[in-house]
């Protein structure tokens, strides 16, 4: 398969890699990506005494339920809240709130009904979804956190949460083209900054055999080759995308807020993170292992000079844009959905950013590097709470309003007039003329 980069320092074959560049042995089972960052061992013990609310010991011996504390609550919005004792689970024991306001009680929890810890439910039905069984799922989670949890259990999660985890009604037919250590395809890259690019290859597959989809050849090829033929040089000393700020104009751009399955899944996974530089990697690894829709998370992208020339004098394009050589920037979530390829970012507070400019720019980026319209790209930003939606082709190019009003007719001159009247006059239609 040709490379859809450029020879020119756009990878290519023969690109340099960075040479710090490491395979991710597994998105949910490498050391790093536990939430406690160390060893099974270390997560069977529970969580240590700095991570409980309390800030000391469990007490019986249970550990305290390593989950996110809320600011507010649920029922009046105050945040006049307070700790109030604890509730007894079987596995841990979960801290309670008390809102002195309304007189409500109420704990950072929101999986009710569940004896396990949210993350050991959540990566459980991740396990599941990337395709290993049931019985496989389970030990990893006893590897994981040393908690024994038998397949019923499991697949009754699975079940519970089979309107959320949309993946699950194609998962037999991903499992048809890749086994469950091969679906997922991700290394780390080393842009000034640690970033995991993740890519679901069978839900690619499965997504461009939609007809609606069928112009989207062009994506797989640009994300079956980021592992390989990134130009990683480019992302050391360059522009960064999410450093632009007010540059494009708003005019005629439509910001709409929507409902969207990815404010649901952040607000089910944050709430069994605890450390705030986690959150973008929970959430990204969630979407992608058990939704229908997200394809790869921490996708690359940049632009370059040439890219700029093209857009603005080939297509007619309105960017301001201004940096040296290239700009750069990784797509938090990459989805194919409804005909159509959208760029998301996840965004703490997202009520309060607008991250128009920088969206902007990976979508330009993503279209120069697959071909495909900058039409058929849609960008957004969310979080837990909310989600805001634009067309990044109604920020570079404006459409020119046409005149409103009554047609004018061109006056004839007097001159004019005269001479045509007069042609008038002695002209004869050809079959009013007589033959004898």
């Amino acid at each position: 398969m040709d490379s859809v980069f450029t020879p020119d320092g756009k990878a290519g074959p023969n690109a340099k890699k960075n040479p710090g560049e490491e395979k991710d042995p597994h998105p949910l089972e490498s050391e790093s990506d536990r939430p406690d960052g160390g060893s099974a061992a270390s997560a069977k013990d529970g969580a240590g005494a700095a991570d409980r609310p309390d800030g000391g010991s469990a007490g019986d011996g249970k550990p305290t339920a390593d989950v996110a504390e809320p600011t507010r609550c649920p029922y009046c919005e105050s945040k006049n809240i307070v700790k109030k004792g604890f509730r007894e689970k079987k596995e841990e024991r979960v801290q309670i709130y008390a809102c002195p306001d309304c007189g409500k009680k109420f704990t950072g929890q929101r999986l009710k009904g569940k004896r396990h810890p949210a993350r050991v439910i959540l990566d459980g039905i991740s396990f599941y979804n990337l395709g290993y069984s049931y019985e496989e799922s389970c030990r990893f989670l006893e590897r994981r956190y040393g908690m024994k949890v038998d397949s019923t259990t499991l697949a009754r999660w699975v079940e519970d949460f089979s309107d959320l985890c949309t993946y699950g009604r194609i998962r037999e037919y991903g499992m048809k083209l890749y086994t469950a250590n091969q679906v997922i395809q991700s290394s780390k890259m080393f842009h000034r900054q640690v970033y995991v690019y993740r890519y679901h290859r069978a839900k690619m597959e499965l997504l461009l055999q939609d007809y609606k989809n069928r112009d989207f050849k062009p994506l797989k090829q640009l994300l079956d080759v980021v592992t390989t033929e990134c130009p990683h040089q480019l992302f050391l000393n360059s522009a960064r995308s999410s450093e632009t700020k007010n540059v494009f104009s708003l005019d005629g751009v439509r910001i709409s807020e929507k409902v969207n399955y990815a404010v649901r899944l952040a607000e089910t996974v944050l709430q069994a993170v605890t450390d705030n530089k986690l959150r973008h990697d929970a959430v990204q690894k969630f979407m992608l292992a058990n939704d229908s829709v997200t394809v790869a998370t921490e996708v690359p992208v940049f632009l370059d000079q040439d890219d700029l020339h093209h857009m603005k004098r080939e297509l007619g394009f309105d960017i301001p844009l201004t940096f040296d050589n290239v700009m750069t920037g990784h797509i938090d979530v990459l989805q194919v959905r409804n005909g159509a390829v959208h760029i998301l970012d996840y965004k703490p507070d997202a009520a309060k950013q607008k991250p128009i400019d920088q969206l902007t720019v990976y979508a330009l980026a993503l279209s120069r590097l697959t071909g495909l319209r900058l039409y058929n790209i849609k960008c957004a930003w969310f979080d837990h709470k909310v989600y805001y939606e634009f067309f990044p082709l109604h920020v570079v190019y404006k459409k020119k309003k046409k005149a409103r009003g009554r047609k004018r007719v061109p006056t004839v001159p007097p001159e004019t007039a005269g001479r045509l009247e007069g042609m008038a006059a002695g002209f004869v239609p050809e079959k009013a003329v007589s033959n004898g």
